[in-house]
């Protein structure tokens, strides 16, 4: 006799919360975790992306500045007032931060950037662990990158950003693992679409280079699988993450690079 068995790559009845999710990997991720079941509430700042990104995955969107923490405490508190549990933080808002050496970075913008990348995702750490903590369970994915494992000129502000969510990663996996909370950190590479549209276009002005140059010079051709990666891969990477299929996994790091090695 066979006995009928829960499929752990769903996520039906789990309530997921993304910042940045109205568009490039953050949408995407939305769309990939509806399919899978989640109830998703997408936040970030523009409430006209996040309307689309709501009604193209049944969810709902809170528009929400992740540097304010009174925002992201009521954003938090949408995703239990709805559903009763938060299950699943995709901690994805983000900035490029400015491109330029750094004898000559506009200190003003460096730390804007880490007000957004790590304080504003450390503002939703702090929000999502009280509640998983409280209620013994959930998973955590914070979006790092490439970046946050090697140095990359002319990003420095990028980079101490994504460096720092590592090792936050590791040490609030061991913090949360006793209450049953896993958190994991997702590496993309060099991903298509609008954010790095704008990366390339900047670099090909400071550099006074051909932007088809530096695609292929710097994103392309030094991939293992000489191209892009999509965000929809990203997206899968996370619900990987976010599901029962990596139910023994916390406090690590997964590259989605097309193997940039």
């Amino acid at each position: 006799m066979s006995t009928a068995t829960s499929d752990p790559a769903r996520l039906d009845g789990k309530t997921a919360v993304i910042t940045g999710g109205g568009t490039g990997i953050g949408s995407a991720v939305a769309k990939v975790l509806a399919s899978a079941g989640a109830n998703v509430i997408v936040a970030g700042r523009r409430a006209e992306l996040l309307r689309v990104v709501a009604q193209a995955t049944g969810g709902h969107a809170v528009t929400c500045d992740v540097r304010d923490a009174n925002d992201v405490a009521a954003l938090m508190a949408t995703a239990v007032d709805r559903t009763g549990r938060l299950d699943i933080l995709v901690n994805n808002a983000g900035v490029p931060g400015p491109i330029a050496d750094v004898a000559d970075v506009d200190m003003d913008a460096w730390r804007g950037c880490l007000e957004i990348n790590l304080f504003g995702a450390m503002n939703c750490l702090q929000a999502a662990a009280r509640i998983m903590r409280s209620q013994s369970s959930g998973s955590i994915i914070n979006m790092s990158s490439l970046m946050g494992l090697q140095g990359y000129p002319m990003r420095t502000a990028y980079c101490a950003s994504k460096f720092a969510l590592v090792g936050i990663t590791q040490a609030m996996a061991r913090e949360l693992g006793p209450h049953g909370v896993r958190v994991n950190a997702l590496l993309p590479g060099a991903v298509s679409g609008e954010n790095m549209d704008e990366i390339v276009a900047r670099r090909s002005k400071a550099e006074g280079r051909p932007a088809a140059d530096i695609i292929r010079d710097s994103y392309t051709d030094p991939s293992a699988l000489k191209r892009w990666v999509d965000p929809e891969e990203v997206g899968r990477a996370t619900l990987f993450l976010a599901s029962d299929l990596s139910s023994a996994t916390t406090g690590e790091t997964i590259k989605v690079d097309c193997g940039r090695f």
